[in-house]
């Protein structure tokens, strides 16, 4: 994924105080449901892969023996550390880490996850290669992907608030080599070794009490949007700020529900 700054820290270590605060909204339906999807025991040890601050690991840790999270954010970890220590769980371990290149012992997990995070690998077959080595014969990986804006009323809110400021800004066409293809998605999987490999398609839905609080929510937890502040300055952002806030105040209709969609690749690391 050349060019794209995602692929690095920095983005996710300037917004990881938002994120903490406003992505669960919009997070905790997917990770709720993956970890309904791989079928865990108190017995369990899983892994949380780009656990950015930590939506899923907090819900697993609630019902398995032990969550080891990983993420390449310094400020992400320690937000998901803070907030396990504020939830009293002691049985996750959080560190600074590379999806890629995992540092933990082959067969050590039943189950690994990663949401929306392993999209940005600068290299996906790495990441999945590095989940199915760390599976245990018979473990469960769920990875969530977006779904293409288009199918993300949303997202396309959103992008069309970004458009009002900055007409440079064009909403994402499909990227059909990218896990938004549930076809290249299911490929990666299988490429790593995963079998009984399916992809499902998982929808849920927001509604904000106003425009105000659908750009705090939503501006607050984008690193996008974050990195884009500080590259234009507080003068030129508070400019598209205003047209931004302007654009939902005219488009979105308090209470109103917006649907957004991600698909969950679940795949088995078979039994010798």
């Amino acid at each position: 994924m050349p060019g794209n700054p995602l692929v690095a820290a920095e983005p996710w270590d300037l917004v990881a105080d938002g994120y903490a605060e406003f992505a669960p909204a919009i997070m905790e339906p997917f990770s709720a449901r993956a970890l309904e999807l791989a079928g865990l025991t108190v017995d369990s040890q899983v892994v949380d892969i780009a656990a950015g601050t930590g939506m899923l690991s907090l819900l697993a840790a609630e019902r398995v023996a032990q969550v080891q999270a990983i993420d390449f954010s310094e400020p992400m970890i320690r937000r998901l550390v803070a907030a396990a220590d504020a939830a009293g769980l002691t049985n996750i371990e959080a560190r600074v880490g590379d999806g890629q290149a995992l540092p933990f012992d082959a067969g050590r997990f039943a189950a690994g996850f990663s949401m929306f995070g392993l999209m940005f690998f600068p290299d996906r077959a790495k990441g999945f290669a590095e989940l199915f080595r760390v599976l245990s014969p018979g473990g469960t990986a769920v990875v969530s992907s977006w779904a293409p804006v288009v199918e993300s009323p949303l997202m396309r809110m959103m992008f069309g608030a970004s458009a009002a400021a900055d007409p440079s800004i064009q909403e994402p066409q499909p990227n059909f080599q990218s896990l938004e293809n549930p076809d290249v998605f299911a490929t990666e999987m299988r490429m790593a070794g995963f079998a009984g490999v399916s992809i499902q398609r998982h929808t849920t839905s927001l509604s904000f009490g106003s425009a105000d609080e659908m750009w705090e929510t939503m501006v607050r937890s984008s690193a996008p949007m974050v990195l884009t502040r500080r590259n234009v300055g507080e003068e030129v952002w508070a400019e598209r700020a205003a047209l931004m806030r302007a654009y939902l105040a005219d488009n979105y209709r308090p209470n109103h529900p917006l649907s957004t969609t991600a698909f969950l690749g679940i795949g088995h690391k078979p039994q010798p």
